[in-house]
């Protein structure tokens, strides 16, 4: 993170409000045919690998101003525009999981499951000229199966995944290699795939996550630190993880780690946990449901790539509705859930949307296996900058009462994915005659009432429009009010011959009409 981005968090902290999000309106974006599995960024660009055939322009339907991408592709992290750079990543499973720059930017290193990267033969990984994007013929380690991971420091280039050998030598779900691609000693015995890597050289750990129970002979139960240097485990995180939870993603800033979790069956957790660098305590962990497949941390806040159905016990989340929701921010300090919600289908695969986020000039770049974002055609990638550019929807009035005085209004709050305070403008006749601030979100809506002094009689127009303060909708349609006449007084005549109340009660008491004492005393007579 950079010392601006950390200077911003530090003064939202400091003033007790919430950091600033990323805009949730998703930038013109290219799209894919397939899965993207991994994002990367170097220089400037941002790499996009996969499983997939072919890209093609934003707002494309599938199968028109297609271009060949076999697995990968690059772009301009800015502007989002295709860059020429585009090897092919083919053979075994045809598929790019893991890529990860070098610190300097000068070479990309790419891992999955293929045995060609151009022309070059390979066996699972590569590395990738950055300044003239072809394969350095130098660098051929051979591992045995796919890698799911990979972290890169000035010294060494970490590997993990299914394999259990590296040019012939025992390493099992995990290795390191120089940056030429020489198997380094670094060496940890781990039971089941490794999933994430994340380096941490200043603290003298390598945190890693995956499906494992077991490493270097002991209980480590999904996460674990090694030694970077030679594979011993230095921290383990019992407790924090039950069985049938695998990290999948790391990821760290100056002073935290994060990771995300997905539960293998109904119940177990999925969710993200904070830790501390420093000495690896928990700083935070959140309940939600819906498996987690990816973080990065950004300018305060952590983006979380998942399908997040019930955060109800989060600070800022929201219960179970039987809907998914894709995308999420969180404070990187006391993990509350903001209101940023930008958000994505299931898509292909596994259904679970997007799978990989990163940052790059100030864009969150995301791929996966969506095929719609924020109810748009969109495959398989988007992006989000800072420019908030789409409008609240307007909801629609209803007359709720009118007397022969006022008037009253009601209406249903809409919300927005990016902004929770909302105004609400109320006009009649095409004059603005009231304002209103409301919070929302998707899934609390408040009823809104206005009541508008009117003169009896009188026929009115309303409309209603609704602003975020830098959007705003179109009005509603019209809404045709006549507003009820006065009730009309009856006012007394002098006429004699026109009684009052009083008088005509008082006839009823004359003799010649007995009262039904009477009658019935007369009854008994006879």
């Amino acid at each position: 993170m950079c010392t601006t981005a950390l200077l911003d968090a530090s003064l939202a902290a400091a003033a007790g409000r919430d950091p600033g999000t990323l805009a949730a309106d998703a930038l013109a974006t290219w799209q894919t045919d397939g899965i993207v599995w991994s994002l990367a960024a170097a220089n400037g660009v941002v790499y996009v690998g996969g499983t997939f055939e072919t890209i093609r322009p934003p707002g494309a339907p599938r199968g028109q101003g297609q271009v060949a991408r076999h697995n990968f592709a690059a772009f301009d992290a800015g502007t989002g525009k295709l860059l020429p750079c585009a090897p092919s990543f083919t053979g075994l499973n045809h598929s790019v999981r893991a890529m990860k720059a070098s610190p300097d930017g000068r070479v990309l290193y790419v891992g999955g499951s293929f045995n060609r990267a151009g022309s070059a033969r390979v066996a699972n990984v590569a590395a990738i000229d950055t300044a003239g994007c072809s394969a350095r013929k130098e660098f051929h380690p051979a591992v045995s199966a796919t890698i799911r991971a990979i972290e890169a420091t000035s010294g060494a280039v970490y590997l993990g995944g299914d394999f259990g050998r590296v040019d012939g030598q025992v390493r099992n779900r995990i290795a390191a290699v120089s940056p030429k691609g020489a198997l380094l000693p670094f060496k940890a015995d781990i039971d089941q795939p490794v999933r994430a890597l994340s380096a941490a050289p200043s603290h003298g750990r390598l945190f890693v996550g995956g499906d494992f129970e077991s490493v270097n002979g002991q209980q480590a139960r999904s996460l674990v630190a090694l030694n970077p240097t030679s594979g011993a485990t230095v921290l383990s995180y019992p407790g924090w993880f039950p069985s049938q939870s695998s990290v999948k993603t790391i990821a760290r800033d100056d002073s935290r780690f994060f990771v995300g979790a997905e539960g293998h069956g109904p119940g177990i957790y999925d969710g993200r946990i904070a830790g501390r660098l420093a000495n690896g305590t928990m700083v935070w962990k959140d309940t939600c449901f819906g498996a987690t497949q990816a973080v990065v941390p950004f300018n305060g806040v952590l983006y979380s790539a998942s399908h997040a159905h019930n955060c109800n016990e989060t600070p800022g989340g929201f219960p179970d509705r039987g809907d998914r929701q894709h995308l999420l921010a969180q404070s990187v300090t006391d993990r509350r859930i903001l209101h940023w919600f930008p958000d994505t289908n299931g898509g292909l695969g596994e259904e679970v949307g997007p799978r990989a986020l990163v940052v790059s000039k100030g864009v969150l770049w995301v791929g996966g296996e969506f095929t719609q974002v924020n109810e748009q055609p969109q495959q398989g990638l988007t992006r989000f900058g800072s420019r908030d550019t789409g409008a609240p929807k307007v909801p629609t009035l209803s007359l709720s009462a009118a007397t022969a005085d006022k008037v009253t209004l009601a209406w249903r709050a809409t919300w927005d994915r990016d902004d929770a305070s909302l105004t609400y403008r109320i006009y009649r006749d095409g004059k603005l005659v009231a304002r209103q601030t409301k919070r929302s979100t998707y899934w609390d809506l408040p009823k809104m009432t206005y009541t508008d002094p009117v003169s009896a009689g009188s026929r009115h127009s309303y409309r209603i429009e609704v602003t975020d303060g830098t959007n705003t909708s179109a009005k509603s349609p019209s809404l045709s009010v006549t507003v009820p006449q006065k009730p009309v007084e009856r006012v007394a005549g002098n006429d004699a011959t026109a009684p009052s109340n009083a008088q005509e009660r008082v006839a009823d008491n004359d003799a010649t009409a007995p009262s039904n004492a009477q009658e019935q005393f007369a009854g008994e007579e006879r």
